[in-house]
């Protein structure tokens, strides 16, 4: 029988049940995850029809775009004092990653309490920065922001809140893609933001990102999550 359950460890260390990517919506694969208790996520069109997941369980949770860039579409943009540096306070780079993505999926997953998604956030950044994949903001002597990348991919974009609607993330923004199609090669970025998330997709357009696909995303919990902490 074909496993349509991939593991996704990531996020089990988060929130301590089995969770799983469910790899197809056929009736056979959407079974399989009533058959096992855990945290299940699904990405699909949005066009497509999603009786079969609601009658399985599973209830939206947000929608994701793709924008991309080609490196010769990047525009780039200066500002006095705007920069990036690998070298920055940890301590604040996981502050602002537990506080900056209030609106990501698993926090608007009603299953899942905001310390939890919180925490997903924390552990993804500590990976990252152990990958030496961060680079910051820094500001009045302090660590303002930072940008996350993987290959081409960009993975994230935090501001501090003090530091949050001044106008520094759209030339921060500009030094960090410029950087990273240097370092990986990529001819072209993409990334992956939430309506929700105007900000972020408003920085990115104007860097020249055109927005490519979309994905709905659905969530389903069987069973239950130990919410002691």
């Amino acid at each position: 029988m074909t496993d349509f359950l991939e593991p996704t460890p990531w996020d089990r260390r988060n929130f301590h049940v089995d969770t799983y990517q469910l790899t197809s919506t056929t009736i056979e694969a959407l079974k399989q995850t009533s058959e096992v208790e855990g945290h299940f996520t699904v990405k699909v069109a949005p066009l497509e029809n999603k009786e079969k997941l609601i009658k399985y369980g599973f209830y939206y949770v947000d929608t994701l775009i793709e924008p991309v860039c080609r490196q010769e579409n990047l525009q780039t943009v200066e500002q006095e004092g705007i920069y990036f540096s690998r070298d920055y306070n940890q301590e604040t780079i996981l502050e602002i990653a537990r506080e900056a993505f209030g609106n990501g999926r698993f926090h608007r997953d009603f299953n899942i309490p905001d310390f939890m998604a919180d925490r997903r956030y924390m552990n993804w950044v500590k990976d990252l920065i152990e990958k030496d994949l961060i680079l910051a903001l820094n500001l009045q002597d302090r660590t303002a922001g930072f940008f996350a990348y993987e290959g081409d991919k960009i993975l994230l974009l935090g501001i501090h809140k003090d530091f949050r609607g001044k106008g520094f993330a759209k030339a921060f923004a500009s030094h960090c893609v410029e950087e990273q199609f240097k370092l990986t090669g990529y001819d072209t970025l993409k990334t992956s933001i939430s309506p929700a998330n105007l900000a972020s997709l408003n920085v990115f357009i104007s860097l020249g990102f055109r927005l490519k696909d979309s994905v709905d995303v659905y969530h389903k919990l069987n069973g239950s999550l130990p919410v002691g902490g």
